[in-house]
């Protein structure tokens, strides 16, 4: 019997390259370093309906998955930009480098997420976590980060909504089929967050022909976090669909 069209969830429509939301995360470790970018430069990353924050806030996030249930373990670096949308703020996904297969396609065409593969090294080197993303044979971005101070969970930096633009174009060249900003992956209720930390970090950039961030030279650093947790990744928010709601500057 073929397959229903209301029942078509993913390609191959027979088999879907990965599984629908909710995913669940075990043990994940996270460091997180916020400094401070030129705002001019961060305003250049951003799409025209994002406002980056006046003092260039960004933050750079080193993941390591070692257990998920859709997409297995794998390693990511996230740049995100400190923004408002209208009258909220939050932040925007500028690129994830990532070296999960699975999760790629899963990001950009549920939530929009701007991944790219690249390959992945985390270290521990003394009391210094390292998560450094190579692409095109180069090291294009570093987070290094320490955890020696004990940081109650409350005191977290709060980096939602995440924002991501999500945009997929026409089959026949002409335009777009999706144009929206998306706060995706929201965690629900059953988030535990077992170590939480804080320290001092730092961020690198390296130039490369593809995905450069090197715009975003820290100016100066506001602090770095470490947490371990499990949680469960549902679906995202549509915040405007730009194609029934056109933006207009």
């Amino acid at each position: 019997m073929p397959i229903p069209m209301d029942e078509i969830s993913g390609m191959p429509v027979s088999s879907p390259y990965f599984p629908r939301p909710p995913a669940r995360y075990r043990g994940l470790r996270m460091q997180t370093v916020l400094f401070r970018a030129d705002p001019n430069r961060v305003a250049a990353l951003l799409p025209e309906c994002l406002t980056p924050e006046p003092d260039g806030t960004c933050a750079a996030i080193g993941v390591d998955a070692p257990w998920s249930s859709h997409y297995g373990t794998f390693q990511a670096i996230i740049i995100a930009a400190g923004c408002h949308f209208e009258n909220r703020a939050g932040y925007y996904v500028i690129v994830q480098y990532v070296n999960s297969r699975g999760s790629i396609p899963a990001g950009r065409e549920i939530w929009g997420t701007p991944k790219v593969w690249a390959d992945m090294r985390v270290e521990q080197v003394e009391r210094v976590m390292a998560t450094t993303a190579s692409v095109g044979g180069t090291d294009i971005a570093a987070v290094r980060s320490t955890a020696h101070r004990p940081c109650d969970p409350a005191n977290l930096p709060r980096l939602v909504p995440m924002w991501r633009i999500k945009v997929i174009p026409c089959a026949d060249g002409n335009g777009l089929d999706v144009l929206q900003l998306v706060s995706g992956g929201s965690p629900r209720t059953d988030t535990v967050i077992h170590i939480s930390h804080a320290g001092d970090g730092t961020v690198e950039f390296h130039p490369s022909p593809v995905f450069d961030v090197t715009s975003l030279e820290p100016l100066d650093y506001i602090g770095a976090y470490y947490t371990e947790s499990d949680f469960t990744e549902d679906f995202g928010v549509i915040d405007r669909d730009f194609l029934k709601n056109p933006w207009r500057s």
